[in-house]
């Protein structure tokens, strides 16, 4: 008997509206009265190190997130969150107050 082949022959792939591989696609959100582009990011396309405005915690390369803008920003205006803290950005604050002790990165 044969192995199995979990391959499928021919068919039309996704189209990738993005203009690359690395970043996943885009839709927009209101959120605080203005728009924002919003983009999940796969774990191949987290080359570097990140802050998340949400808990103020580093994102690892190679880690999945979301990536958020506002629609008419400019390139720096781009955020990069844990999916989880941009679901939750309502109840979190991007204005953290550390303590005296706490580390500096």
């Amino acid at each position: 008997m044969s192995p199995r082949r979990n391959r499928q022959h021919g068919g039309a792939k996704p189209i990738d509206r993005t203009g690359g591989d690395r970043y996943g696609l885009e839709r927009t959100e209101e959120w605080r009265g203005e728009d924002w582009v919003v983009r999940l990011v796969g774990g191949g396309g987290a080359a570097k190190h990140y802050r998340c405005p949400g808990c103020d915690q580093e994102i690892p390369p190679g880690v999945p997130h979301v990536v958020a803008w506002p629609q008419h920003g400019d390139v720096d205006d781009r955020r990069h969150w844990h999916k989880a803290c941009w679901n939750a950005r309502d109840r979190r604050s991007a204005r953290l107050q550390r303590s005296r002790n706490a580390p500096r990165y």
